[in-house]
């Protein structure tokens, strides 16, 4: 009923940029989308969250670094992580909420930052 499936993830050097993306098929409207991260021994962070009314809100710890968006034509949505430093390195999840606040999580995409 709903899948998320993410791409996008790779190496890149401190400073460098990517673009995550993450495919959307779903029967439910999602109310919400976000982008969350879990690294080795840290607790799971939730990185950036868009509203379908289009109010985001993002981590202290990547404001005015990363952004997120979404194509609605195309059912997807992107996370666009500039000036990456290697403590954003970890595994990033695509979710959405539907409106019974059921969340749905995609299987996630290695970024690792390399200083």
């Amino acid at each position: 009923q709903v899948q998320l499936v993410e791409s996008g993830g790779g190496l890149v050097q401190a400073g460098g940029s990517l673009r995550l993306s993450c495919a959307v098929r779903s029967v439910f409207r999602l109310n919400v989308m976000g982008w969350s991260r879990h690294a080795p021994g840290k607790q799971r962070e939730l990185v950036a969250s868009d509203t379908s009314g289009g109010s985001t809100t993002y981590a202290d710890s990547v404001k005015g670094r990363f952004t997120i968006s979404k194509d609605n034509a195309k059912n997807t949505v992107y996370l666009q992580m500039n000036s990456l430093k290697s403590e954003d390195t970890a595994v990033y999840y695509c979710h959405g909420e539907i409106s019974n606040a059921t969340a749905y999580w995609g299987q996630g995409t290695q970024v690792t930052v390399s200083s």
